[in-house]
């Protein structure tokens, strides 16, 4: 910076120099007092779903918080086969809000029970 120029104006302060300095603290973000863990959010992801598909979920293979609430990946049986290793299984995603209230889901794929996934 250069030197100060005695002849030009100053800013005003916004308080006076004698008043003292209010602090400006962030309040922190609100608590998610209706939230539910990740226990509470596996079980609501497998009750809703399983009513809504009249099947019984066969296992949650991922569960993910998000800023809105859960993302899980449940395993259904659709289609009960001998051998078992020919049922068809499907994965679907399923999304949940804060309070583990199921808002969306979709089959996102198929497979025989007997599949395994391989590398690409």
């Amino acid at each position: 910076m250069g030197p100060v120029d005695p002849d030009r104006p100053r800013r005003r302060a916004s308080r006076p120099a004698d008043e003292p300095r209010s602090s400006t603290r962030r309040k922190s973000a609100p608590s998610r007092s209706k939230a539910v863990d990740a226990g509470s959010a596996m079980a609501a992801a497998i009750d809703q779903l399983a009513k809504l598909l009249g099947r019984p979920p066969e296992s949650v293979s991922s569960l993910k918080p998000t800023d809105s609430g859960w993302d899980a990946q449940v395993e259904v049986m659709e289609l009960e086969r001998i051998p078992d290793t020919t049922s068809v299984l499907a994965s679907y995603k399923v999304s949940l809000d804060e309070e583990g209230t199921l808002i969306s889901f979709e089959r996102t794929r198929r497979y025989t029970r007997g599949m395994i996934d391989r590398p690409f």
